[in-house]
Order: structure tokens, then sequence, then C-alpha cells
């Protein structure tokens, strides 16, 4: 990695050197500006502009518009190949190939690596155009509080006192079905998406995913129920957010700007999403009711409780759940739950003996992920803003879950809430961001915390998670919670 980053700024420094002496131009260019020159062209002609007429003449007015939309195109097409270059990496290393290709290609088959790597391209790109400090200016733009949020907030989540109150509040709707794979399947997938509308969805998947993990997947399913599960995860964990008005990424993007508080998120949202999250894990379960009941007899007897998997006491899981509570109650102001992770990790340190260690790659990788993510988004909003324009409510609704399987459903409601049509149109307010929360669960870039389940669980996966059938897995309780949006 440490190579990709040299390349970057070795090819950066020579862009900016180049071009140092030319007039700075700033791109992207805000919507006004196209905006403006769409609504002379109209009078002009007498007839408002075709959606691809608006297209044409941006891509017209800036040929680069075009390039950085290509190059973030080249990074979802990648994503789709990460499972077979990762193979190739392996069996390079297997050979005996060179360490460094072997290195490379193993990187290059990293989902998490991939938008960070296609961001060298467009650095370049708009560094040779327009000069260094273009793009430089462009990333003091984009902000990056999202991705450094979730590193923080999925390192607290992982901890032993968090996933041990979690793993014993499940562990109480389990009891249920005694105990069995299928009960802790069930229980998981159904409460702790839930819980996401409290500590964040990022915090949710990882609660989740490594209980998944302990309670279900060491059972080795079949590669058809692990791919189900994983996809209804990431659906049910989209949605699972929405009963607050600033745990689901969509919903934070547009609460402020739309006035949508605690009460009214609760109350519109809520009934789609309690009965969505049931009927999709009922569904799922109904389906493949054989062999979870196959699994919970085969399952294996308990294992004694090591030193290392024993609960803390009750004050250090306190201490930690204040800890993530306060980082939530920041999450606008990164340089407050910065300074209080340090202090966290400061407690960590003096409560080691009821610690275990740190899990700070997923969350590094995640925040990497999405970071390259939303520095590509904020270079679209040239067309996705006018393709969202002029919908009605139900195609808006289809448009939005659509979109978000090939960018951040929350990068789309964001743009969304640039266009003026949508600033007092309730109706078209929550159908572009009920078609977000539903789109959510179909591919790992479409909602922010799938990055942080995919990097937890991909072990279980053979060669990986490969982005197609996850898309299949997702289309049912895909269907199901669109469904309920529309129909309640």
């Amino acid at each position: 990695m440490r190579t990709f980053f040299a390349i970057f700024l070795l090819l950066g420094a020579c862009a900016g050197t180049a071009r140092a002496d030319q007039t700075f131009s700033p791109f992207p260019a805000p919507l006004i500006h196209y905006q403006n020159q769409e609504a002379a062209l109209e009078l002009l002609t007498g007839s408002p502009l075709s959606l691809w007429e608006t297209l044409v003449h941006r891509a017209r007015e800036q040929p680069m518009n075009v390039l950085v939309s290509a190059l973030f195109l080249g990074a979802i097409v990648h994503t789709f190949l990460a499972s077979r270059i990762g193979r190739v990496a392996e069996r390079m290393a297997q050979r005996g190939d060179s360490p460094f290709l072997a290195t490379i290609c193993h990187y290059l088959g990293e989902v998490e690596t991939i938008f960070g790597i296609w961001v060298i391209p467009v650095a370049v790109t708009m560094g040779i155009r327009f000069g260094w400090h273009n793009f430089t200016s462009y990333l003091q733009k984009v902000s990056y509080n999202e991705p450094m949020f979730v590193i923080v907030i999925m390192a607290m989540a992982a901890t032993r006192p968090v996933i041990g109150c979690a793993e014993r509040l499940l562990g109480f709707f389990a009891k249920i079905g005694r105990g069995t794979p299928a009960a802790w399947w069930f229980s998981i997938l159904l409460v702790a998406p839930l819980l996401g509308s409290f500590l964040t969805e990022p915090a949710a998947i990882t609660i989740a995913a490594l209980l998944l993990a302990k309670k279900f997947y060491d059972h080795k399913p079949s590669q058809r129920l692990a791919y189900a599960t994983i996809g209804l995860l990431f659906v049910n964990v989209s949605v699972g957010g929405a009963l607050s008005h600033f745990a689901a990424p969509p919903i934070l993007m547009v609460a402020s700007l739309w006035h949508w508080d605690m009460v009214w998120v609760l109350r519109h949202f809520g009934p789609p999403v309690l009965v969505g999250i049931t009927l999709s894990t009922v569904t799922y379960a109904c389906l493949f009711r054989h062999e979870l009941h196959s699994m919970a007899a085969a399952a294996h007897p308990t294992r004694p409780t090591s030193h290392d998997q024993r609960g803390a006491p009750f004050w250090v899981t306190a201490v930690h759940l204040l800890f993530i509570g306060w980082t939530v109650f920041n999450l606008h102001t990164p340089q407050v739950f910065w300074f209080s992770f340090l202090v966290f990790l400061a407690f960590m340190r003096a409560t080691a003996a009821h610690q275990s260690p740190l899990r700070f790659r997923e969350p590094l990788l995640v925040g990497f992920f999405l970071a390259g993510l939303v520095t590509h988004g904020g270079l679209q909003e040239w067309w996705i803003a006018p393709l969202l324009q002029d919908l009605s409510a139900r195609t808006l609704f289809l448009g939005s879950a659509l979109l978000s399987t090939f960018n951040d459903n929350a990068a789309v409601t964001y743009l969304t809430a640039l266009v003026p049509k949508f600033m007092d149109n309730p109706a078209l307010q929550y159908a572009v961001v009920s078609g977000a929360l539903t789109g959510g669960g179909l591919t790992l870039i479409a909602n922010a915390p799938n990055p942080a389940g995919q990097s937890l669980l991909q072990r279980y996966f053979r060669g990986g998670i490969a982005p197609l059938k996850l898309f299949f897995a997702a289309a049912i309780p895909t269907l199901i919670v669109g469904s309920c949006f529309l129909l309640l």
C-alpha cells in the first residue's frame, strides 16, 4: 500500500508542477453554473431541455465530467472483478512468483482498496488538466466526516465489553429457540439491525457480523445460505437505522435540510421498516428452514469460556457504552470524537485485563473504502442531479434504489437535497430517501456500513464475496422492503 501512496504523491507533484503557470480553473463546477447556462438556452430555444440534452450540454461544457465518471465506472467494474484478481494473487504467491507483483495483485483484489486506488487516476487527470491546486481544493470541499466516524465507531463496537453486552441482549431472544444456531441467526438478523437506529448502522453491522461469525458462520452453512444471510443482513441494516434521524446515512444527510426530527422519521419510516425487516427475516427462515434445522442438530457443544472471552465488569461495559453514545452525539465534529477516541484508547490500556486486542485493521480498511467512495461521489452530481430532478414520486423511488446500487445511498440523497424542487415536497423527499434505503443492501458500495460486514465475514466465502451472488441474495428482501415502503 505504501507503494501506491508513493506513486500518488509523485504523480501529483509532477502534475502540479507542470501546470503551475496556468490559470486556475475550478472543477467540478457548481450545479448553479450549469443551471444558469441551461436556463439561458431554454430562453433562446423557447423549449425546456430534455435530460439527454442537459447531459450532453454539461459534457460539452466540461469534458472532464465524462472522464471522471468513466473512472468511477471503472472502479465499479473493478469491484466485480476483485474476487478473481484475489485468486490470481493467491496462485502467484503459491507459485513463488515475484513478491512485488503478487502483493500488487493482492491489493488490487481487496474490495476495500479499490475506490482509493481509482482516486489516483482522478487526481492525475485533474492535476494535469487544471493544476494540482484544483484537486487539493476539491478535496477540501469533500466531507470525510463519515469515513472518520465509521473508523472510530467500528473500533469501539468491536471491543469485548460491547460485544459481550450485545451477546447477552440478543441471547435473551435466542433462548426462545433454545440457543440453537437458527435461533441466534433469527435474533441477530431481526434485532441487531434495529440497534442501528440508536448505535448507528456501522456499529450495528459490526456487532451483527461478529456475532454471526461466532454463532452461525462457524457452523459452516452452505454457500447458498451464507450468501442469503449476508444479503439479508445488508438489507436489514440499511433500513434498520431509519427509526431515528441520525443513524442511517441517507437520512442523516438530509434531516437538517428538510427539518426532519426523531418523531417525524419514526412516524413515517417506522411501520414499513419494522414490517419489512420482520417479513424479510421470516421469509428467509422459511426458505432455509431445513438447513437451519439440520445445523441445530449438528451444532457443536458449547465450549468453555476462556479468559479472553469472558464478559467485562459492568462498570467497564458502561464506560464503553458512554464513549459510544458520546461519539454518536458528536458525529458531526470529528475533532471531538477523535480526541474522545484517544481517551478511549487510554481507558482500554488501563483496563487491559478486561479487554481483547483492538480490531483496527477492518475499521481502517472500511474508512479507506468510504473515503475513496465519497471522493468519487462528489464528482458525479453533474449527471445524478438532473436524472432525479424531473421524476414522479414512484419513478423517483425506483430510480433512487437503482442509483444506490452504483453509488453510496447517502450521496444520492445528498445530491437530491441540492435540487430546489425537493425542498417543499414531502412526497418526493420520502420517495428518494426510502428508495435509497431500499437499494442499500444490493451491493458492497450501496450503503456505508456494508464494507464493514464484508470485511468481517469474507473469510466464510470461497474466493471472497462475489458481487453478483450478493446482489441476487439481497434481491428478495429488497423487494419485500421496497413493497413495504410503497404500500405502508
